[in-house]
């Protein structure tokens, strides 16, 4: 399976030992599933084969030990949002395995054009300018912890694409690189995005998926 490994800088800021009972968190390489199909032209998410199962308590202390190296990373992207999302609005308490994105552990953050999308529910069509970010990481049943994709989605103009809403989806690498981008360099890596959302619209959603009930905030 294709694997984009990150710098070697990056490398040295994730080699510390997670507050999760000894849990070193380890740049080695993940095995997928071969489920997802072929990784430069996948069906789905690459799917990690054997995610771990972590406490909302132990996914947040290995969260908070290996975000500033993630976004170090991604922030090596030309992409404006690669590096100021970990400075916007965090809608989960805690990352939750996500199995629309490969078993991997994921966080929601909206700029502040997006910032209805924390009504969930009631959030209604965003706005252009929105954009949502999904970063992630991967903690296997054996061990290894290592940060995943940055995913990105951005409301275009409109007419920008009918079928994605005018929703623009991008994937950034732990190493600042593009893995693909509707309409864009590799869209094709990504087409898998649009027919995954179109299911939240059916649902009457703005092609968005919403954080589960049991990690979202506690309304004030």
């Amino acid at each position: 399976m294709m694997f984009v490994r990150p710098a070697t800088f990056f490398l040295a800021l994730i080699l510390t030992v997670s507050p999760m009972a000894g849990l070193p968190l380890l740049a080695e390489e993940v095995e997928f599933s071969d489920i997802s199909g072929d990784p430069d032209n996948p069906r789905r998410h690459l799917r990690v084969e054997n995610p771990a199962d972590l406490t909302p308590k132990d996914a947040e202390a290995i969260y908070a030990e290996l975000l500033a190296g993630m976004a170090a990373g991604y922030g090596l992207n030309e992409a404006a949002a690669a590096s100021d999302y970990s400075d916007w609005p965090r809608y989960n308490t805690a990352p939750y395995r996500s199995a629309t994105h490969g078993q991997r552990f994921i966080n929601n953050y909206a700029n502040a054009t997006a910032q209805a999308y924390g009504l969930f529910e009631d959030a209604g069509v965003l706005p252009v300018g929105s954009i949502l970010a999904k970063d992630s990481f991967t903690v296997t049943s054996d061990g290894i912890v290592q940060p995943g994709p940055l995913f990105l989605m951005e409301k275009m103009s409109a007419g920008f694409s009918y079928v994605t809403g005018d929703w623009r989806y991008s994937m950034i690498m732990p190493d600042g690189s593009l893995f693909g981008e509707t309409r864009g360099d590799n869209d094709e890596r990504v087409d898998y995005c649009i027919g995954c959302h179109l299911a939240a619209s059916v649902q009457g959603f703005d092609h968005i998926f919403l954080v589960p009930e049991a990690f979202r905030p506690v309304a004030p």
